[in-house]
């Protein structure tokens, strides 16, 4: 039976640990869960934050509204052939709690997205991506109910609208469904994607007869962990920003200043510059202000480690993005969302 709770505290629920409370917040275990908290919401006119893993977004103060926490589990395959397998996975489900249920079964495909922080139901919205693969690659639909009529509806990935760190639930949707599962179309013979350069040289040194899918997930694993903070150690949300992707034009003004700019193409129009690159170089790894900071093996990262509230984030992040601006006329875009 649906419970919904006052003033509850949340920040055992965000991964940056910020304190922060929500008017009203209920778990969600099941589809009829699911329909009571909206219609709830909708009586009692209350704005609604869908909370997963928590590993997305920045709590900037207390949630003047009903907190949704998703915690729709179960996995099973719902179709197959010779070549493929459907995987209909819960959005309540631990992504990595995912990742390591697919090596042991043997369906392939999420091994370079392991260790992403996060809950499968976010996955789609921000089409998490790491090391040459991005879920679109693997994705084959999702099912969500639409907040205004309760209404379950199915969508496959033309209507997703991918893109980087991007979908149609970020603009034109946002905020108008709540993803309940999705299904991942799974190779039965391993399909390795090597083209990430740290990942490729992780990997030089076991024979090509000898590579495994594991062994992708492990090496994934060990490079993430040597540049990540665990958020369980230190409070974080893994990227803060987006890699800027700007034309081959402001590149090469780019390089005439600094020459070693990091860059990868896009398309032959367009490169995608490395955020953590840009932040490094304008003197900001390892910066911190009050109690929180920017990672010192990783300038992508914010931390939270003095616990500080939302705001202090937000204002690190501006403060970041304003230098970045200012140094080499590039803006960057944060990955995390903010609320309320």
């Amino acid at each position: 039976m649906l419970q919904i709770l006052p003033n509850y505290n949340l920040q055992h629920l965000n991964t940056l640990a910020v304190d922060a409370v929500a008017d009203f917040f209920a778990d969600i275990h099941s589809i009829d869960d699911l329909g009571q908290a909206l219609k709830y919401a909708q009586t009692h006119q209350l704005p609604l934050l869908v909370l997963g893993g928590g590993s997305n977004i920045v709590l900037a103060d207390d949630f003047p509204g009903l907190v949704l926490h998703i915690k729709l589990t179960g996995m099973e395959v719902v179709a197959e052939d010779d070549e493929f397998v459907w995987l209909k996975v819960g959005a309540g489900e631990n992504w990595q709690r995912t990742v390591e249920h697919c090596l042991d079964f043997h369906y392939w495909g999420l091994e370079n997205l392991s260790l992403i922080p996060g809950n499968v139901g976010a996955a789609p919205i921000q089409n998490i991506g790491a090391y040459g693969v991005e879920l679109k690659d693997v994705f084959a639909e999702l099912q969500a109910m639409e907040i205004k009529s309760g209404v379950l509806v199915s969508f496959d990935s033309d209507a997703c609208q991918f893109g980087y760190r991007d979908s149609v639930f970020k603009h034109r949707l946002i905020d108008q469904y709540v993803i309940t599962s999705v299904t991942f179309k799974l190779f039965k013979e391993p399909r390795y994607n090597l083209q990430y350069p740290a990942l490729a040289d992780a990997l030089r040194a076991i024979p090509p007869e000898e590579l495994s899918p594991h062994e992708v997930s492990s090496a994934v694993c060990k490079i993430r962990q040597s540049k990540l903070p665990s958020p369980g150690e230190i409070p974080n949300v893994g990227s803060f920003f987006k890699n800027p992707v700007v034309s081959v034009d402001t590149l090469e003004r780019l390089q005439r200043s600094y020459p070693e700019m990091v860059a990868f193409a896009v398309d032959q129009d367009q490169v995608k510059l490395a955020a953590g690159w840009l932040i490094e170089r304008a003197g900001l790894k390892g910066y911190s202000e009050g109690n929180v900071a920017v990672h010192q093996n990783q300038a992508l990262v914010l931390t939270n480690p003095g616990r500080g509230n939302g705001r202090e984030v937000i204002a690190l992040a501006d403060k970041i993005a304003d230098k970045v601006l200012d140094l080499f006329g590039v803006a960057l875009e944060r990955e995390p969302r903010v609320y309320p």
